[in-house]
């Protein structure tokens, strides 16, 4: 612990990324000063390779995490271990470790309101991230504790086999039709997808609408996106409305029976990454995010996410989940969410 603790107050100075500084201040300190040394990008490799490995908690799909692993400890030649995990389980993992002193992740790359929640519980530290070149800030929060890396994009995934191409929707008024009576599913805890729709369409709007829908057609309600995702394959669920739009690209290139429409307003959420104060491998912790930000972005784009690079490119119009309201407004979007799906009658 005590080395750990000494290399983060060597780490004081800045990180040349591309055409961007990542800057680093000593552990005690808000921000580096202007006499603080340039750490290039190869001593910063190089003390990564000294500390050998790293620990990275993550809820990407475990393939998709994997080829980011893999081209990282190819170039570097630092390992990379992975706990996967759904967002909630890596917020509540990593708080009760951090109250607990106990330090083993280095790395947090999860959805962005979780990210959100960790930085007020002061576990990330903050960095001076390099500008995004996007139309979406890097950074939500002023202290700059994490960073967006991809966007997933919410579509309405449909089984090719059992929705025909004429019947697909365009909009949300069209789940309204008797057609789709017991045809829809959801994900079960899709509360920032809700909160953020609800919230484009108009808070009284967008709450009757959807409620309507689930009295006149019901909803199934699924747990876990990849599972919700294979059930549009299988057919069981015709029709579900909280897909994420790439892996239903990444299925659909690999043949399987499904499509998606994207429904207006369309919702994106920011995953971001963020360096845990205490990790016990800061230099590796800093080569891999910096990675993620550069290297990371090309292999995330070929993979069909919508990342810091690519999202001006998206042709369709996004409406980004605002992560700090959302966090601030859990409690009563969670009330609703379940109120208009899990707790109505189907």
């Amino acid at each position: 612990m005590r080395r750990a603790s000494a290399r983060r107050a060597a780490i004081c100075g800045c990180v040349v990324l591309a055409a961007a500084l990542l800057c680093v201040g000593e552990a005690r300190a808000q921000r580096p000063n202007s006499d603080t040394p340039a750490v290039t990008e190869v001593d910063l490799a190089s003390e990564a390779r000294r500390e050998g490995t790293l620990t990275l908690y993550s809820s990407a799909p475990t393939e998709d995490t994997g080829a980011l692993i893999a081209a990282f400890e190819a170039k570097y030649g630092v390992k990379v271990r992975l706990w996967r995990g759904g967002s909630e389980a890596i917020l509540t993992r990593t708080v009760t470790e951090t109250r607990g002193r106990r330090f083993d992740a280095d790395v947090i790359e999860t959805a962005g309101p979780e990210m959100e929640a960790l930085a007020r519980e002061k576990v990330l530290y903050p960095l001076n991230w390099p500008a995004a070149t996007d139309r979406a800030p890097a950074a939500p929060r002023r202290d700059r504790a994490w960073t967006a890396t991809r966007y997933s994009v919410f579509a309405a995934a449909y089984n090719t086999g059992a929705v025909a191409v004429a019947d697909v929707p365009h909009r949300y008024e069209d789940l309204l039709d008797p057609k789709w009576k017991g045809r829809l599913g959801i994900e079960a805890d899709d509360v920032d997808w809700f909160f953020a729709v609800v919230g484009a369409l108009g808070e009284r709007k967008g709450l009757d609408l959807f409620r309507e829908i689930v009295a006149r057609n019901g909803v199934s309600i699924r747990k876990g996106h990849s599972l919700l995702t294979n059930l549009v394959v299988s057919g069981e669920v015709p029709l579900a409305l909280t897909a994420y739009g790439y892996r239903v690209d990444q299925l659909k290139k690999a043949g399987a029976p499904i499509d998606k429409s994207y429904l207006p307003p369309v919702i994106a959420l920011p995953t971001g990454v963020g360096v845990v104060r205490e990790a016990p491998h800061p230099y590796a912790a800093l080569l891999f995010t910096n990675f993620m930000l550069s290297d990371g972005q090309d292999i995330m784009a070929e993979r069909g996410f919508v990342t810091r690079r690519t999202l001006s490119a998206m042709t369709t119009e996004l409406t980004l989940i605002d992560a700090p309201r959302l966090l601030d407004e859990r409690d009563k979007w969670t009330r609703l969410y379940k109120e208009t799906f899990a707790n109505r009658p189907r």
